[in-house]
């Protein structure tokens, strides 16, 4: 009896220990592995989805092949990682002559991807500039509002300007008459001295309501005035000699927003050619009206990285009726673009070099005549630039080509252009300094590989007539 009770009890006692054992589920082993899902997705940087592009460029109406990445690349996730790191143990003897032997063991760890913050459209890293991708430069920068100055480009004696290469954006668009003007958008540098300062256009409206701007100008006509008068938002926006501010006449802008500098009489320039202003009076100016807040305006994306698919242009000519151009060429030491214009080098007077840029933006938008502002029987008309809702767009950078879209997803103040594929995904710019060409139709631009020979252009220009500008509003 003794006997049999020795061997049922170990039985027993080992029946007892299986059924006690922990199981896995379907007869798996229990891991510490998380399971699909664990990490909940991070909100990614996607542009609105209002699928104004949600179909292939080429079934969007526009008539021509956008060169699109395949898409939006996955947002990197904080997901759960299964690291094994051996660790050696050593199990002991009681004999002498044998060794201890090392067993590697595995100790499983969760850890975590992280995320970079996206640099724009709508998310972009704190302390960093939305209108260049680049930190502000200093404190300063960051707390004041963006200024748009209204700088001149016709008659060619007006050139070369001041202060445009310091300009985060610069907007050059058909005043009327087949001649451009600048619209530079000021922020991270505060130039003493810009200019020569002209009026304001129905377009500045609109810009100065996308990037949330003070906008400064020499003047303008009636009708325009009215409507910028009648924005709630724009009341105290306005920096201008046309509703008071300060205007010294002896080329000084060291205490006031504008000065006159009445000497360029004397080399042929009119006096509307002849005002300038500071940034800084500006900026204090605006200080003083309870305005210079440091509003930031979304829409462009960075990075340092060229999208893929790009082609290799190196030379951008455009034109507006024989009035007025511009050539860009990529200048691959420097890594930016530099401009001629009538096949001159196009310099700053203020810094002593050449325009350039890191990136050129053109756009297509519709163009209207308005002679509904002003009284029957008046010659001239403003220009209407309808630069709301969406087109077709050019983007250059390092030395490539891209084609997309350029889109306005409201006309609420802060929601500025943005470029984007037929995918919806952004193009990405080169963190620094934009210009934006916009044109009545990208047949007016032509693209080239190989650059062309400006100074032996310029020869054969200078044996041509010379065009006949066509009429301008001079009270402008």
């Amino acid at each position: 009896m003794r006997r049999l009770i020795s061997i049922i009890v170990p039985v027993l006692l080992i029946i007892i220990a299986m059924a006690s054992a922990p199981q896995g589920v379907s007869g798996q082993f229990i891991t510490n592995t998380p399971a699909d899902g664990d990490s909940a997705p991070l909100a990614t940087n996607t542009p609105f989805d209002d699928n104004l592009f949600a179909t292939s460029a080429s079934n969007s109406g526009f008539g021509f092949a956008t060169n699109t990445p395949a898409g939006p690349s996955s947002t990197p996730t904080n997901t759960a990682t299964l690291t094994l790191t051996p660790t050696a143990t050593f199990t002991p003897t009681n004999t002498a002559t044998n060794t201890p032997t090392p067993t590697a063991t595995f100790t499983p760890t969760n850890t975590s991807t992280p995320t970079p913050t996206p640099n724009g459209p709508f998310i972009y890293p704190e302390g960093v500039n939305p209108l260049t991708g680049l930190p502000y430069p200093n404190p300063e920068a960051q707390a004041r509002r963006n200024l748009i100055v209204k700088i001149s480009n016709y008659p060619p004696i007006v050139r070369p300007q001041h202060g445009v290469n310091s300009a985060d954006i610069v907007f050059e668009y058909e005043a009327e008459g087949g001649v451009t003007r600048f619209a530079a958008i000021f922020r991270s540098q505060a130039p003493e001295r810009v200019g020569s300062i002209r009026s304001a256009r129905l377009l500045d409206i609109e810009l100065a309501t996308m990037y949330r701007a003070l906008l400064a100008y020499s003047g303008t006509s009636a009708p325009i005035q009215e409507l910028l008068l009648g924005e709630d938002f724009f009341e105290f926006q306005l920096i201008s000699p046309m509703i008071g501010h300060g205007e010294n006449q002896n080329n000084d802008c060291s205490d006031t927003p504008f000065c006159r500098n009445f000497a360029l009489m004397d080399e042929g320039r009119a006096r509307e050619h002849t005002l300038f202003g500071n940034t800084n009076t500006m900026w204090a100016t605006a200080s003083r009206q309870g305005t210079n807040t440091g509003f930031a305006a979304f829409g462009f994306a960075f990075s340092i990285f060229p999208d893929a698919n790009g082609l290799p242009i190196n030379d951008i000519y455009t034109e507006w009726y024989g009035q007025a151009d511009a050539r860009w060429q990529y200048d691959p030491e420097a890594a930016q673009y530099i401009r001629f214009t009538d096949n001159q080098p196009h310099m700053d007077a203020a810094d002593g070099q050449q325009l350039w840029a890191d990136n050129l933006v053109i756009i297509e938008v519709p163009h209207v005549e308005r002679p509904d502002l002003f009284p029957p029987g008046a010659n001239y008309a403003s220009l209407g630039v309808e630069l709301w809702e969406q087109g077709r767009a050019y983007v250059l950078r390092d030395g490539q080509w891209y084609q997309g879209f350029w889109r306005r997803r409201n006309r609420n103040p802060g929601s500025a252009l943005q470029l984007i594929y037929g995918d919806n995904t952004p193009i990405m710019l080169k963190p620094g300094r934009t210009w934006v060409t916009i044109v009545r139709g990208l047949g007016n631009v032509s693209l080239n590989e190989t650059q062309v020979d400006v100074g032996a252009t310029a020869t054969l220009m200078a044996l041509t007539p010379s065009p006949t500008p066509l009429d301008v509003n001079p009270d402008d």
